[in-house]
């Protein structure tokens, strides 16, 4: 953006974060297309438990392709946040899914074991009891922000799988103001993306919500790093 200014400098600046955001989008769309096709096709049928054929795919390809490319738009986003230029976005994109693929694929086992046994408990308490359908829906909702850090820690910091779950467990639990920012922040991007600008949905929402979930994290992590400071010193 060097050599151009105001109306034009932010003019340029506007289309290269478009660009940035919708070419990282599409290919990991692109990657997770098998598992768009088969929860449009659970969808139609309504959700319906007798569809094992659709459910053991989709549990087999959420670790293969859902995380390790989503771990890859984490990482991008991590990237913009710290001003990393790349020469080429979708070569980085693919150099940082498949450099991590076998972390981010064990994580990913890790990650469905856990989101299958929630959605279990959910479907079987549904029409069962209200009081522990809301218990379980409030878990859900600590878990989906759970996730959401957790592909944060992974892309900023080296840990092993087992000190990413401890740390994503005191990071969601530790900060409400983090919690409650990544939640709503992401809630209504897919609320927008599903019922008012549907194009966001294939162009911007996977990757607007990496950037502003890992933006706030990393907001997070330097006062975090400031009060250790401070602490330290006196």
């Amino acid at each position: 953006m060097q050599g151009f200014s105001g109306f034009t400098g932010a003019l340029y600046s506007t289309t290269e974060w478009i660009m940035r955001f919708s070419v990282v989008n599409i290919l990991w769309l692109i990657i997770n297309l098998p598992i768009a096709i088969i929860l449009l096709s659970l969808y139609v049928n309504s959700f319906s438990i007798e569809f094992v054929a659709y459910y053991l795919p989709l549990i087999l390809l959420v670790p293969i392709l859902f995380v390790p490319s989503t771990m890859g738009l984490f990482a991008m986003a991590r990237d913009w946040v710290l001003k990393i230029e790349h020469p080429s976005l979708m070569r980085a994109y693919f150099s940082y899914m498949i450099s991590n693929y076998k972390k981010s694929f064990i994580a990913g086992l890790m990650l469905t074991f856990i989101w299958v046994i929630w959605i279990m408990d959910f479907y079987f308490f549904a029409n069962e009891n209200d009081l522990l359908l809301m218990v379980i829906s409030i878990l859900g909702v600590v878990l989906f922000v759970s996730t959401v850090n957790f592909f944060s820690l992974n892309v900023h910091f080296q840990m092993s799988i087992r000190e990413l779950l401890k740390n994503t467990f005191f990071v969601t639990i530790g900060s409400p103001s983090l919690f409650l920012l990544v939640l709503l922040i992401n809630f209504l991007l897919l609320y927008l993306s599903v019922t008012k600008f549907i194009f966001m949905f294939p162009l911007f929402t996977g990757s607007l919500s990496a950037f502003v979930s890992f933006t706030i994290f990393y907001r997070f992590t330097l006062k975090m790093q400031e009060k250790a400071l401070v602490n330290k010193s006196n």
